[in-house]
């Protein structure tokens, strides 16, 4: 038995992909790794007694070569005579009627043939041919995102299908690269077809493939692959105790009450206990007891619409497609089909610019300022939680206040004012959100900031200021930069 399949086999022993005697959908596409995987698959199994089935799925891209890729795995399965099963789609018709990129659109396809046809014959386990560089493309793609731990952690050796959660995807592939199965298939005259489409650079994973990665590997780390996987690997596994600190604070019903209780560790019986409520988590676990929490009320998440919940207790956030979700001074989140009426927060306060810096609480923000001399100021690099201002301009006099009805501002680039109330839906800012936010307006009236907002183009620093006005604000509550 050659090496590969050797390796092939201890990674599905040590992993326990698979059992002996066990059925399995080798999903098949015609291409370099699959046909691989295939060939190994099929040299192990009269050793372990796997029945094997094969999958093909015809996505109807590539015309005529889509259909070669078809007939080639037709002719193998026949060769080894095993079982095949083959599906096809309009992928293209599909994505534009879902709104779907053509890649995810052939993906959610692909996967519901592999699903229907695993239980049509009775099978639990479909084998995929993902490898390591797969993972590494995978990497990039969901870092260039803005990705958390859990999605650079990227795939796993085994995992529910995305189709059908009592289905089982093995990957016993995942840490053998791109050119030690080419190397192989060279030496052992597997035959398999190459994908034109993998060379076209409209695809971002294409793209990241041939441009990105080679950029890397030459002039900054030779050993990607190797060290993206070792970053995978740690991050994975950090992501996974955050996971289920998170879960445990929450089946301890921590999320529903405002008292502590007391969690030892999971599944990796770490030692220390924790004994928090919600808003003394540490920030990592709040998001994800959020998530969590999201997730189980079918709300789509992301970075944003957790922030918000975080940052805001008992505030409803939009959530999309008219649903709001709130979440209450416990760390517990609901889900509402209307917002709650929301009325204009009157409250302001009146700060004099006396002397060359104060500072000020206002409206749960901590702000401060400082007044400096000199000529010729530019507009230094952006700061978080930090502008500069013409303090002339703004005067001595400065209101503290929050949106008000017909409130108009000037952001910097803009030839004229506009409403406040068109550039927070400009913005995605959700409603209940924008009541909250703090505005400043200078002696004369008119707003020079907005939080959360660019800075107003009369107030700017030009080649004429004399006096700049240093403008700094955080939130008390968690100690972050607005």
């Amino acid at each position: 038995m050659t090496g590969l399949f050797q390796y092939v086999e201890k990674n599905i022993q040590d992993r326990q992909l698979l059992k002996p005697g066990q059925a399995v959908l080798v999903a098949v596409s015609g291409g370099l790794d699959s046909m691989t995987l295939l060939q190994a698959l099929h040299a192990l199994s009269s050793r372990h007694r796997w029945k094997l089935t094969v999958a093909h799925f015809n996505h109807q891209l590539r015309g005529r070569s889509s259909d070669a890729d078809e007939k080639l795995v037709r002719q193998v399965a026949a060769r080894l005579k095993l079982p095949v099963a083959v599906g096809s789609a309009e992928v293209k018709l599909f994505a534009n009627k879902s709104k779907l990129s053509l890649e995810m659109a052939a993906r959610k396809l692909r996967h519901e043939f592999l699903a229907r046809t695993a239980r049509e014959r009775k099978i639990r386990v479909v084998a995929l041919a993902h490898h390591a560089d797969d993972q590494v493309e995978l990497f990039f793609l969901r870092l260039l995102r803005g990705a958390g731990g859990e999605g650079l952690a990227g795939m796993k050796w085994r995992s529910p299908s995305p189709a059908d959660s009592k289905l089982t995807l093995i990957r016993p592939l995942l840490d053998i690269t791109r050119d030690e199965l080419r190397q192989f298939a060279r030496q052992n005259k597997i035959h398999f077809r190459e994908d034109a489409t993998n060379a076209l650079l409209e695809m971002p994973r294409n793209r990241v493939r041939h441009e990105l990665l080679p950029l890397l590997r030459r002039r900054y780390q030779p050993a990607l692959t190797k060290t993206v996987l070792r970053v995978m690997e740690i991050t994975g596994a950090e992501a996974e105790v955050i996971g289920e600190t998170a879960q445990q604070w929450l089946d301890a019903g921590c999320g529903s009450r405002g008292d502590e209780a007391q969690i030892k560790g999971g599944k990796s019986q770490t030692p220390h206990v924790i004994s928090y409520t919600f808003a003394t988590l540490p920030v990592a676990i709040q998001r994800k007891v959020l998530q969590l929490q999201l997730n189980k009320l079918s709300v789509p998440t992301d970075f944003d619409l957790v922030e918000q919940l975080r940052k805001s207790p008992q505030v409803q956030i939009s959530a999309g497609s008219g649903l709001f979700v709130l979440r209450d001074a416990a760390g517990g989140v609901s889900l509402r089909t209307e917002a709650a009426p929301a009325e204009f927060n009157v409250q302001e306060a009146i700060l004099k610019l006396v002397g060359r810096a104060g500072d000020m609480e206002f409206g749960g923000v901590h702000l401060d300022w400082r007044v400096e001399a000199g000529a010729g100021f530019v507009r230094p690099r952006r700061q978080k939680g930090c502008e500069f201002f013409d303090a002339d301009r703004v005067g001595s006099k400065i209101i503290l206040r929050h949106w008000r009805p017909g409130d108009r501002f000037q952001p910097i680039g803009m030839k004229s004012a506009v409403k406040l109330q068109d550039l927070f839906t400009n913005g995605k800012i959700p409603r209940a959100r924008r009541r909250g936010l703090i505005v400043a307006t200078a002696a004369d009236g008119r707003i020079f900031w907005v939080e959360q907002l660019r800075i107003a183009e009369p107030f700017k620093l030009t080649s004429r200021t004399r006096r700049r006005l240093l403008w700094r604000w955080q939130h008390l509550a968690s100690g972050e930069n607005c």
